[in-house]
């Protein structure tokens, strides 16, 4: 198997968690068992097989640098679990549109000079697989990206909640340029929102209904500071409301949205990249005897993604690699908030798996297959 050459749009915290766990695991075994990947070799895919060739983000502090060195400048704030080597990948200068919010410009100073020739970069690199990792709220830089991704013939990655991969115009986009596209934003291993849904999966199994919810969350990365501009929250609520209400929607059951409430909540600085959900439902027993569970999660916030992303980066280059168009329907609905379409977790999983042993033997170039 060749390797999956990757780029990377925004090098913030969850760049730098992706980045330093496909160097930390390079040597694993494939017998090993890895939190948050599906598998080490994923479809004939080792993670080592990622290879990092190209980088766009619009910081002066980074912008010129080696995405190496990159990763390591504030305000990044993640957990450093490994070292990274010289990658000689220089981050290039990107598009800033509504990438940069009113928060994030107090802390951040644009780099000098014109936008890069990021299509151009993309095809001179070869890069199959593009990840974007905008910040929340950043709509017109993610439409623009996408083109220059579509220009370029890569696959996408679509890690925030600015709806591409769940919208019919865009998977046309990607399926007339025979190209693959998981979205839309990142489900993390074991985070607020997957938990959210485990429990709400939990009560309904039990015959229980869910009568009021609530999850609250807190942080100190650059991802909570951004959020506090309430207009850019716009599509990260819908998309965490959505991957709650599914589950609820799935049974043929409601919930009034005044009685559901999902979002960020507020921004800590102490906190760096450690994100604290709180979780709260509220249900009858038999004999319609209340009953009440409150629930606090601490997680550290980028690293809780970077192994489901591995797995997304690797489902999509067999995809390539078959001829496979346009959403993936699976993977995205394992890897994602906001699929095309939604599936339980453990059916999602299950499709998932499914897809790659469909697809993970040697590669056909010229075989067409469904997601």
């Amino acid at each position: 198997m060749d390797k999956i050459r990757v780029a990377i749009i925004g090098a913030g915290n969850c760049a730098s968690s992706l980045v330093q766990g496909v160097q930390y695991y390079k040597d694993a075994k494939e017998t090993d068992s890895i939190p948050g990947v599906m598998h080490v070799n994923l479809g004939g895919y080792h993670i080592r097989d990622i290879e990092f060739v190209a980088a766009f983000d619009i910081d002066k502090n980074k912008v010129g640098k080696d995405l190496s060195e990159a990763l390591f400048i504030p305000p990044n704030n993640t957990t450093k679990f490994s070292d990274i080597p010289f990658l000689n990948v220089k981050v290039e200068r990107g598009m800033t549109h509504d990438g940069l919010g009113k928060y994030l410009s107090q802390i951040i100073q644009k780099a000098p000079g014109a936008t890069s020739d990021v299509a151009g970069i993309l095809k001179e690199t070869k890069a199959d697989v593009v990840i974007n990792y905008l910040p929340v709220g950043s709509e017109e830089a993610t439409k623009w990206y996408v083109e220059q991704v579509l220009d370029a013939g890569c696959a996408f990655i679509n890690c925030i909640p600015v709806f591409i991969a769940s919208e019919k115009y865009w998977q046309q986009r990607f399926e007339k340029k025979n190209l693959p596209i998981i979205g839309d934003d990142i489900k993390s291993q074991v985070g607020a929102t997957i938990l959210h849904r485990t429990l709400v999966n939990l009560y309904l199994d039990r015959g229980m209904p869910i009568e009021r919810t609530y999850q609250l969350n807190t942080g100190g990365n650059t991802d909570f500071l951004n959020m506090l501009e309430r207009e850019r929250l716009v599509s990260k609520k819908i998309s965490k409301t959505n991957a709650v209400t599914s589950q609820i929607k799935a049974r043929g059951l409601n919930i009034d949205s005044d009685n559901i409430h999902v979002g960020p909540s507020d921004y800590v600085p102490w906190q760096k990249d450690n994100k604290i959900c709180f979780l709260r439902i509220e249900s009858r027993h038999f004999g319609d005897v209340p009953t009440y569970l409150d629930c606090r999660l601490s997680v550290e916030d980028s690293p809780n993604s970077a192994g489901v992303v591995i797995d997304a980066i690797r489902c999509c280059k067999l995809a390539l690699n078959h001829g496979i168009s346009g959403a993936l329907y699976a993977p995205a609905s394992y890897f994602m908030k906001t699929p095309p379409k939604q599936f339980t977790d453990t059916e999602a999983k299950a499709k998932t798996e499914e897809f790659i042993k469909n697809y993970g033997e040697k590669p056909e170039k010229t075989k067409k297959g469904k997601s």
